[in-house]
């Protein structure tokens, strides 16, 4: 089925994060925003031109916006990945979808619907299972004293869900999905290259740099799937099947990386999928056409 793009599409980003946790190692994070960023831009551009769309858009202060809160994000994923083990940094990512219910939420108590909000108890329950699973995530990262590497990645997911909407917002206004992820890409390149001149740039060694090339080649190939997955494909299956981009990195970083992960972390890896999956159902009622989240 359509559908299984995004299975393809979860193995792009979780093989992604495999080459950053290798490049990791020699490159410091905003190097690997910058060329993923750079790459990106580079490949999208090729894209639009081949499907003839513009790269000319008439609400300019919107992809500013989006590529602010995307940059973040991905930085402190990047960050995360590197510094966690790779299915816990791709789990607290995937909170996204918990936290775009609790926003509903919170919008819904501050416009002082208390009636509604009265009626939105399941969505309340997904909300508490999937920081009950955040806990469970942190606890071994604190014994490891990767707290604040654990915290870095939670705050990742929390920018993928403001992304999420500002994403949905472009899309309501018609923007094309190619030029949202051009400028995005530019977006990450110029504050992967700002934030290059206070910190320096590391020297290339060979074969380490050679991780750079598939971390923006396997992004562009995972959101190209992702959007096609989206586009022919049922809406509600296709956001669950991105949660099979947990197993993924969870299947690399046992085999490559040796990660060892107590009980009560993939207990609570599988609760925030969970949660995850209904809070999805839940919003799939009030807003039947998902976009694509990007990395």
């Amino acid at each position: 089925m359509q559908a299984s793009w995004m299975i393809l599409a979860s193995l792009f980003f979780a093989s992604m994060s495999v080459c950053i946790k290798f490049a990791a190692s020699h490159f410091h994070t905003f190097e690997l925003v910058f060329y993923r960023g750079l790459i990106g831009m580079v490949f999208m551009a090729t894209l639009c031109k081949m499907q003839n769309v513009s790269l000319r858009t008439a609400i300019p202060m919107m992809h500013v916006w989006r590529s602010i809160i995307g940059v973040a994000s991905l930085s402190a994923w990047f960050y995360a990945i590197a510094h966690l083990p790779l299915a816990t940094a791709m789990t607290l990512n995937y909170m996204s979808g918990v936290w775009v219910a609790a926003f509903l939420i919170g919008g819904t108590l501050v416009m002082g619907r208390l009636q509604d909000a009265s009626k939105q108890g399941p969505v309340v329950l997904t909300v508490i299972a999937g920081f009950s699973g955040v806990v469970m995530i942190l606890r071994p990262t604190i014994e490891q004293n990767q707290l604040f590497a654990g915290v870095i990645g939670l705050l990742s997911g929390l920018g993928a869900a403001l992304a999420y909407i500002q994403v949905a917002a472009l899309g309501r206004l018609g923007e094309a999905e190619s030029r949202t992820v051009f400028y995005f890409s530019m977006g990450s390149t110029l504050v992967g290259a700002v934030a290059i001149l206070f910190t320096g740039a590391s020297a290339w060694t060979w074969p380490e740099a050679l991780w750079l090339l598939p971390i923006g080649i396997l992004a562009a190939l995972g959101q190209l799937s992702m959007t096609k997955a989206y586009a022919s494909g049922a809406t509600l299956v296709v956001a669950n099947l991105q949660y099979s981009g947990i197993v993924f990195a969870a299947l690399y970083g046992l085999f490559l990386f040796g990660d060892q992960i107590p009980l009560i972390g993939w207990t609570g890896m599988g609760l925030i999928i969970a949660s995850g999956i209904a809070a999805t159902a839940l919003r799939s009622r009030a807003l039947p056409q998902a976009p694509a989240e990007e990395h």
